[in-house]
């Protein structure tokens, strides 16, 4: 049977070129912060571009996903989110690019904005997520309706060895049929140079759950509180979002302990 997934070992600088042809590609660089896929950012004659190539079954499978719900959620909000495009190799293994948008994640400037840079920051988050849980899903594909408690519950399962079973009766209890992000950390919202909120990256988590579920992902690693402060004043259910804000704390303990495992060479300082 043949693998669905990549290794470091692929010949993954050659599949870039293959899936480039009318581009020179000058220079690959691995990013050591992937760790749902094996993250590549490829220089070219044309612009910069990320390739990603899922590191097991699990995650080839949901890069389909990414790509359906970036290509659906794109143009739908009045933030970038990136236009995927969804490749196969030879072997039939499903993997992505998508061109590089210049800017900053909030969670490499977080520490360093000024106030108004924070609150506006604050606010442009809360907009998203309010934009995207108000997308009409009528007419979405099935890929993009996949409940975000199912993804956890088999995340869980998959890769954490049952380390937040404690939190799959109450996020499947509180779910609803609302667009979510799913990853909502820091390091998925980037900024341009002035400090401004652009775009928001990484949907491999999407799917339908309950909008606070993306609220609380924001404030789940540590920020400055009057970031925090001005965010949260934007939302109600304040203690359906602490209870969520632990539920994360716990998936970034179980995907701590699986990477540390499995994959010593990814880079965890964001957590």
């Amino acid at each position: 049977m043949k693998s669905k997934f990549f290794t470091p070992s692929d010949p993954l600088d050659q599949i870039i070129k293959t899936t480039m042809p009318e581009k020179q590609v000058l220079k690959t660089e691995h990013i050591l912060t992937g760790w749902t896929n094996i993250v590549i950012e490829a220089t070219t004659n044309q612009g910069a571009y990320f390739f990603r190539f899922p590191r097991n079954p699990f995650w080839s499978r949901m890069i389909v996903k990414d790509a359906m719900v970036c290509n659906f959620v794109e143009g739908k909000t009045s933030f970038y989110t990136p236009q995927m495009k969804l490749c196969y190799d030879e072997k039939g293994r499903p993997f992505s690019v998508h061109q590089k948008i210049e800017g900053y994640t909030l969670g490499d400037r977080i520490y360093h904005l000024s106030h108004t840079a924070l609150t506006g920051a604050a606010y442009d988050i809360a907009k998203f997520i309010k934009e995207l849980s108000g997308i009409d899903l009528r007419d979405a594909p099935e890929e993009v309706k996949f409940p975000l408690s199912e993804f956890l519950h088999e995340l869980d399962y998959e890769h954490y060895d049952h380390h937040i079973d404690k939190d799959h009766n109450f996020i499947k209890a509180t779910e609803k049929n609302q667009l979510v992000h799913g990853d909502l950390n820091l390091g998925n919202v980037l900024l341009d140079e002035n400090d401004k909120v652009i775009g928001v990256i990484d949907f491999c988590f999407a799917g339908t759950g309950n909008p606070n579920m993306d609220v609380a992902r924001i404030v789940s690693r540590p920020a400055p509180k009057e970031f925090e402060d001005a965010f949260l004043s934007q939302f109600e259910d304040a203690k359906e979002i602490t209870r969520m804000k632990t539920a994360w704390k716990h998936i970034d303990n179980g995907y701590a302990e699986h990477i540390r495992t499995h994959f010593p060479e990814i880079n965890l300082n964001q957590l």
